[in-house]
């Protein structure tokens, strides 16, 4: 392995990795030159001599180096380095946001083949604006290795995690992780981690016994601490969806229904997610059906909980002014288009009213669907079914002109191809798009962007909650007078709305 030279940054990671601090764990990794291993921060294995450390930002970088990932801490299990974060807009330095963007758009392609990856490649720079080269010479400079290694890195991360957490079948595992065979996946595994994926799957199986494949998937999701879960699923109780999604506060669980396309073809299904704030985990359940999108699942739950936020890094800016909150998240999405049309009827009226409007157009253009939980058996509507309403069938809801026009032309955008409302879309391409629908504003768009695009730095600056909780409702102008106040929480302004919600009786009282 290479020589390395120990640096004051590296004796700040050692400290971290002595206290075991799960603060960090995801933001570095560590490698053990003594054993050939990389762990998190959080592995309680005994800790290795400073001077057999090596420290690694991403697990691409660490394998690059002939690292192997731990088989005790999982490596596979760490929070996200936070690159669908703010940490790269914070600097407005081009080519650290260009390489973020590009990490983002590959995290997205879990799943799609390998041997697709010369044109996953040229759709990456297209969507980016820029040459392949170039784009490949800026990503290297920022992360350390190539665009492939990064994406082959987390592919055999999650097929490790769905060897050792599920009893799929060796082929499905390959399909899920972007393999096109077995072969490939297999000869990969095993060049990386020189470990055969039956080797690993025959360790884990005491396990995996006693799950059952054909009913539901089982996997671990991690956080950084602090993470207030009571407040998270507070914030989705109050607008769940009967049907759709419910809220067990006691369990510190929440459920709901999922439809993802695949392959052409709408799976239907569900997810349960159970918080354990003991070892800053959760354990979630996907339905069998729902086993051909299982990457994409993963990372809309990661999304909709905000399980892959920095703390200390948002604390940093925000930390002097929200004391005490520093384990609030951005509540997120499984659907973008869900939200949005949530957002659409929650515009100048309570979270009540808008829930209910919303139980409306599900009772009415919802599908069913069968899961283990009686309460819980119905899909909402999807861009197509609303796409084809008719204004005088919404009105019949009690549905305003207005609103109206909006839920159309957003179904119809949304159904065409036209507008992408998940995380990893162009954020300022989506405002625009949504600015120019008929019936949506700039609060509207700046909160479906905050919560559907998973955008740090939204601000709906015409909230009148916001107003309130930041004593500028007298003001001449409020709008403006929040965003002055807002300015140097950059770029992390998504987290100081929630948080100044929260500072009210009712937090979030007018929000959908």
């Amino acid at each position: 392995m290479p020589a390395h030279s120990p640096t004051l940054h590296d004796d700040a990671h050692y400290l971290a990795l002595k206290a075991r601090d799960a603060r960090f764990d995801g933001r570095f990794f560590t490698g053990v030159t003594s054993t050939g291993i990389y762990c998190r921060p959080v592995c309680k294995v005994r800790t290795p001599k400073r001077e057999n450390c090596r420290f690694f930002a991403l697990a691409a970088q660490a394998e690059r180096a002939g690292f192997r990932p731990c088989l005790r801490c999982r490596p596979e299990l760490a929070p996200g380095a936070g690159l669908m974060q703010g940490a790269a807009w914070s600097t407005q330095d081009a080519g650290s946001i260009l390489a973020h963007e590009a990490a983002k758009w590959l995290d997205a392609q879990l799943g799609a083949h390998s041997a697709a990856h010369a044109t996953h490649a040229q759709a990456m720079a297209q969507r980016l604006g820029v040459s392949e080269r170039h784009l490949r010479r800026i990503f290297e400079a920022q992360w350390g290795v190539s665009p492939l290694q990064y994406l082959q890195t987390r592919r055999l991360l999650t097929a490790k995690q769905l060897l050792t957490d599920t009893a799929l079948s060796m082929m499905q595992v390959a399909q899920l992780s972007g393999f096109s065979s077995v072969r490939r996946f297999n000869a990969a595994f095993v060049e990386h981690y020189r470990l055969a994926p039956t080797a690993l799957r025959k360790a884990s199986k005491a396990a995996s016994a006693g799950r059952n494949a054909e009913v539901a998937l089982q996997l671990k999701l991690s956080y950084r601490p602090p993470y207030d879960g009571k407040a998270m699923l507070g914030f989705i109780a109050q607008r769940a969806l009967p049907g759709v999604e419910w809220v067990d506060m006691a369990s510190l669980s929440v459920a709901r229904t999922l439809s993802l396309g695949s392959a052409g073809t709408a799976l239907q299904g569900w997810v349960h997610c159970r918080l354990d704030p003991e070892r800053n985990t959760v354990h979630l359940k996907v339905s069998a059906s729902l086993t051909p999108t299982l990457p994409q699942v993963v990372e809309k739950v990661r999304a909709w909980l905000d399980l892959d936020a920095d703390p200390l890094a948002i604390q940093a800016v925000l930390g002097d002014h929200f004391a005490g909150l520093e384990g609030l998240r951005v509540p997120g999405t499984v659907d973008g288009f869900e939200l949005a049309v949530r957002a659409v009827l929650g515009q100048q009226v309570t979270v009540a009213a808008g829930r209910t409007f919303a139980q409306r157009i599900v009772a009415r253009w919802g599908k069913s669907v069968q899961t283990p939980w009686a309460g819980l058996n119905t899909l909402f509507p999807t861009p197509t079914a609303l796409a084809t309403a008719l204004p005088a069938e919404l009105g019949e809801l009690g549905i305003v002109r207005q609103r109206q026009a909006a839920i159309l032309a957003l179904a119809q955008a949304v159904n065409q191809g036209d507008l992408g409302l998940s995380p990893g879309a162009d954020v300022g391409k989506a405002l625009a798009q949504l600015r120019a629908l008929p019936g949506i504003g700039a609060w509207t768009a700046q909160y479906i962007a905050m919560r559907a695009l998973r955008w740090p730095d939204a601000l709906p600056a015409q909230d009148v909650a916001l107003h309130k909780a930041l004593g500028v409702q007298q003001c001449k102008s409020p709008a403006q007078a929040l965003e002055r106040i807002f300015a140097p929480w950059s770029p992390w302004r998504s987290y100081a709305v929630v948080r100044a919600w929260h500072t009210l009786a009712h937090p979030g009282e007018p929000q959908p």
